[in-house]
């Protein structure tokens, strides 16, 4: 099969989904039916545990930590191949990442949607769009990446297709579409009604394996033709001989269905949507007919772009997906195993063989593939090469995460876009208990860092305890336990803190006049300019600590001082003036200055910019900003005012609330962080066990005063007694 065939042939697809949703028990479901195991297990209890959790940690607790990847071949649902997908070969090669549903580990989700070509929106077809769904949308659009919806557990109680779909319109914003409707309900769910090819799926076996086609129930045939009708509406948008076909009367042919999902889909405007029950394994079958008719491969996929620093400066380039051009690839995941580092490689363009010498464009430096494999979750095979739009695994290069390799030194400028972080909003001491545990601890630690960009470690200057910093609770506690099991490093560990920031709130002039005379080269350096609040809009990223400007003219400083400037503006926003926290949300413009032809030099410029900016801060209002949390709880109704109660006494602003059919509410709040500590527990005794939150960091917030004084009054103690 020719190179091009094989790429049409390919699909780069990522499950994505709110916490238990489902998403590994739908991977595990795939991985059978496509013939990669022989055997289900389940995520929880019993046997193995699921393929692609593959940490004891994963095992023991039922939640995915860290995305795992895996290639199968799909051949269509009744065994016919999927003529639609491109090609007449038989066989689709779905390279799959499965990735985590709690927000602490959001960074996985993030680092492998930037290189997916499409994805499965999972959701629960009881609770419909949930906090950790909207999060997973808000990623999905910032790559850009193709969707279809699943709705999963139409086995259960309350389970409602409408009620999803009508989420994924109101809350997602979706143009979503039904292409399937459920026989049966809650648990007498039996199959689905395909309404493309108006017949009825039934899925028999002890698992589901054999897909039998019927016609249509009785019953349904009604609602089918309806439901039908509205599909075709819906569609036709991206079809205009579809559209006078309908409207003329005539009937629509399955090929024009397909033509005209694939480009809804494909030009992001349509989320077409299926359903079953992964656990009871139904409707999988069908859902993956659709991924290889629908979702882009790297050929029909939007061309990705790289950056290129040039003499003129940066422009943007598209790669192209074809073998005999340059090689570009990109480090997206790296861990740690006992024979060296396994980095999971995106290739964008070109083909990689084993024993390339390849430029990291970050570092300029050469590194030499020795081996290559494809991941299946824990298990791997060795390949001798890999191609354009290829997802594997190299092995004992030293990188990381979000590096970009290129196979030639004339490309060693190109470099593409990195991945989002988001920003750490809690942190605890650590320390081990003797300096054997404390060489474990920081050699854990150091791999732990290299592996997820979320995860900080560092020291303080003044006490010399080290810090960890991470999204939440869990986050942390899972790498603390990794500490003791991959390391053998016992560690003690403080009480969780929370990240806060220091900003300021009007705008200010600055003047400063930097001069030393004291025999020998003096130095001089003056600058002038305004401090003002980053307005949000004008923010490049979420952490952004401070904006500089350079509106110099006439040479008033010369340009070679101007990066001296901008460090030294930088080096004051470690520490604020109130407390000692880091300053954010700051813009500076340099608007003048003078030199001295003899004294100025680099270090009298960044100096002056230094001090400049320490007096600027204190003139400027400045104010302590504390992490505000998103809130969601799922609660019994009876328990409703309680939980509303408790959360306004953490000072909580309220959003809104929501009842579904099972007669719980879900309550949606903004919280700061530090009222959120122990809330787990809280939560289970006034609930009797029965209601469920989740929490993501939403927005950094000015801190009322009597929290801002009690603040400074911790941090003044901590710091003196350091």
């Amino acid at each position: 099969m020719s190179f091009q065939k094989t790429l049409q042939k390919t699909r780069n697809i990522g499950i994505s989904a709110h916490i238990d949703s489902g998403k590994t028990t739908l991977t595990e479901r795939i991985l059978f039916y496509c013939g990669r195991i022989h055997k289900i297990e389940d995520v929880r209890g019993g046997g193995d545990g699921a393929k692609m959790d593959h940490m004891e940690l994963e095992k023991e607790k039922g939640i995915t930590i860290t995305s795992a990847a895996t290639t199968v071949f799909w051949n269509g649902s009744e065994g016919k191949g999927i003529p639609e997908a491109e090609g007449d070969e038989k066989e689709i090669k779905i390279n799959i990442i499965d990735t985590p549903g709690h927000v602490d580990f959001t960074v996985e989700v993030e680092r492998s949607l930037r290189v997916l070509d499409g994805a499965i929106l999972v959701l629960c077809s009881v609770a419909g769009v949930q906090a950790q769904s909207i999060t997973v949308d808000r990623q999905m659009k910032r790559y850009r990446v193709p969707r279809l919806a699943f709705f999963n557990k139409m086995d259960r109680m309350g389970a409602n297709a409408d009620q999803a779909i009508k989420a994924l319109r109101e809350k997602l914003g979706h143009n979503a579409v039904l292409c399937q409707l459920p026989i049966g309900a809650e648990e007498h769910f039996s199959g689905v009604v395909d309404l493309i090819s108006m017949k009825a799926y039934h899925f028999d076996g002890d698992n589901g394996e054999n897909v039998r086609i019927e016609e249509i129930p009785e019953n349904l045939q009604e609602e089918a033709k309806s439901r039908r009708d509205e599909m075709l509406d819906a569609i036709s948008e991206f079809d205009d001989q579809m559209m006078e076909d309908i409207l003329e009367g005539k009937d629509i042919s399955e090929e024009a269905c397909h033509r005209a999902i694939k480009k809804g889909v494909q030009d992001l405007k349509l989320t077409p949507c299926f359903m079953g029950s992964a656990f009871k394994n139904k409707g999988v079958q069908p859902l993956m007919d659709a991924v290889a008719r629908y979702l882009p491969s790297p050929i029909s996929c939007e061309k990705p772009k790289a950056k290129e620093e040039g003499r003129d400066g940066e422009k943007i380039i598209d790669l192209d997906p074809v073998d005999d051009k340059e090689l570009v690839c990109m480090a997206f995941k790296i861990t740690q195993e006992q024979f060296g580092q396994l980095t999971y490689t995106r290739l964008y363009q070109g083909t990689l063989k084993k024993g390339d010498t390849l430029y990291n464009s970050r570092t300029k430096k050469k590194v030499r593939v020795g081996r290559m494999v494809r991941m299946n979750s824990n298990d791997r095979e060795n390949i001798d090469v890999a191609k354009a739009g290829d997802i594997v695994a190299m092995v004992g290069v030293d990188c990381a995460s979000g590096d970009t390799f290129v196979g030639h030194d004339r490309l060693s400028d190109v470099s593409l876009e990195g991945i989002h972080v988001p920003i750490p909003v809690i942190e605890l001491k650590i320390k081990g208990k003797d300096k054997d545990q404390t060489t474990r601890m920081s050699k854990g630690l150091a791999r732990f860092m290299a592996e997820d960009p979320t995860f900080h470690v560092f020291t303080d200057e003044e006490s010399g305890e080290t810090r960890i910093a991470g999204m939440g609770e869990l986050h942390l506690e899972i790498y603390v336990e990794r500490l003791k099991r991959e390391f053998k490093a016992e560690v003690e560990v403080g009480a969780p803190q929370v990240n806060y920031r220091e900003t300021i709130q009007v705008e200010t002039d600055f003047d400063y006049l930097h001069k030393k005379q004291t025999g020998g080269a003096g130095q001089f350096a003056h600058v002038m300019g305004t401090l003002r609040p980053l307005p949000p809009e004008e923010k490049e990223r979420e952490d952004q600590v401070f904006k500089f400007n350079n509106k110099i003219k006439g040479g008033s400083i010369p340009t070679e001082y101007i990066p001296a400037c901008e460090k030294g503006f930088g080096d004051v926003m470690d520490k604020g003036p109130l407390a000692a926290f880091p300053v954010i949300n700051c813009e500076v413009f340099l608007k003048d200055g003078k030199y001295h032809d003899v004294d100025s030099s680099d270090m009298a410029f960044r100096i002056a910019s230094r001090q400049a900016m320490r007096q600027a801060i204190k003139k400027a209002d400045p104010i302590i900003l504390e992490p505000v949390m998103s809130v969601e709880v799922t609660t019994p109704d009876e328990y409703q005012g309680s939980v509303i109660g408790d959360l306004s006494s953490r000072r909580g602003v309220i959003k809104g609330s929501e009842t579904n059919d099972q007669n719980e509410t879900v309550v949606m709040a903004s919280v700061p962080l530090c009222e959120m500590f122990g809330y787990s527990t809280d939560l289970r005794s006034m609930s009797s066990g029965k209601a469920t939150f989740t929490m993501e960091f939403d927005q950094y917030a000015p801190c009322p005063s009597h929290v801002q004084e009690k603040v400074m009054a911790e941090r003044a103690e901590k710091l003196s007694s350091d």
